[in-house]
């Protein structure tokens, strides 16, 4: 299987090793007298880049920028060397920064190439299967401040995403899990039989199947709103109380994967669903039994729950002191603009410590 998407928000393309000889072409056709800089971490430099160049030799001799892997890479103070080094380099603005990583060096190396010099193009190869279901693509990236997960940021999309699912061999088996969270969040938001085809076949999982479905997914969210004023917002479910659990979870020096932090949101905002009387039981029952047979779920400390609501606060679908939070009316279909109390959002919290001592 070799599948193409074409729309407004940029070209993307999914298979197995061809793909990379798609990304040679792209770069013939549109750069072929332009500066290219990959941006790796250092997982992708010692793992992907030789499979990439190798592909593509052209790129045997462009300018590596490393960074270190994971969420403390995202901050102000590494894109200012990366920008750095750009000028240093003296790229100008008709390079391209190809972004070879999870989400993390996708996220930074699109928001570095969106304010270098106003604006240079970069092409997103994602490795990790959560950056090829959901980070490289839908034109959004940003880094954290002020410990505020992607308090920073832009609607920049790349001119081109490629998918080489050999990548995913790459990975080790708590990265792969971890991108399975947003892979089940899209069958959550709008596609139950999705969901429940991914869940008959966790044992025997058709990897590029899956990740082309969720980019389709995605992709057509995405595509009828780009900027997030309405639609868009469905694919934030889980990520509310997610992000805030993550940016704590970092502050206390926890190591904590986005997904991992994900799947913990979901749950939560699954019992405001309940709470606000949207939800099923035994659909909360299923989604629970999936989840604790496969994340590292863990119960939240009193004491930090009301952290984890402070954060909450500085999420961007807010509107001043009020909560809105994407749920969940049933497997398959959100509902976007939620409002809820600091009361409930804590007893959502207290609720899914208690379901998961049953």
């Amino acid at each position: 299987m070799h599948s193409f998407l074409s729309t407004s928000i940029g070209d993307v393309f999914v298979g197995k090793s061809s793909v990379l000889i798609d990304l040679a072409h792209f770069l013939s056709e549109n750069y072929s007298n332009s500066a290219k800089i990959v941006l790796v971490d250092s997982n992708t430099i010692a793992h992907c880049f030789p499979i990439l160049a190798e592909a593509i030799p052209e790129l045997k001799e462009v300018e590596l920028i490393e960074v270190e892997p994971g969420e403390g890479s995202k901050d102000l103070e590494i894109c200012a060397h990366i920008w750095q080094t750009l000028s240093e380099l003296n790229i100008d603005r008709h390079a391209v920064i190809i972004n070879l990583g999870g989400g993390v060096v996708t996220d930074l190396g699109g928001f570095v190439a969106a304010i270098y010099k106003r604006g240079v193009d970069c092409i997103n190869v994602p490795t990790s299967l959560l950056a090829q279901v959901d980070a490289s693509v839908g034109s959004k990236n940003g880094i954290d401040f002020m410990g505020f997960k992607n308090q920073l940021g832009a609607f920049t999309p790349p001119k081109g995403v490629f998918v080489c699912i050999d990548f995913l061999r790459t990975l080790d088996k708590r990265q792969f899990i971890s991108g399975m969270a947003e892979v089940f969040k899209h069958g959550l938001i709008a596609d139950s039989a999705y969901f429940n085809e991914v869940v008959a076949q966790l044992n025997d999982i058709d990897f590029e199947k899956v990740v082309f479905k969720s980019i389709a997914i995605k992709h057509q969210i995405v595509t009828n709103d780009p900027f997030e004023k309405g639609e868009r917002k469905k694919l934030n479910f889980g990520h509310t109380a997610g992000h805030a659990i993550e940016s704590l979870s970092l502050e206390k020096g926890v190591e904590l994967l986005h997904g991992e932090a994900i799947a913990i949101g979901m749950l939560i905002e699954i019992e405001l669903s309940l709470l606000k009387g949207l939800f099923s039981v035994q659909q909360q029952k299923e989604v629970y039994s999936l989840y604790q047979s496969f994340f590292p779920l863990f119960a939240i400390k009193e004491s930090d729950i009301e952290a984890i609501i402070q954060r909450s606060k500085q999420d961007k679908k807010n509107r001043g002191e009020v909560f809105q939070f994407t749920l969940l009316e049933s497997i398959g279909k959100a509902i976007i603009n939620q409002e809820i109390s600091n009361k409930e959002y804590y007893q959502a919290i207290i609720n899914y410590n208690n379901q998961l001592t049953l």
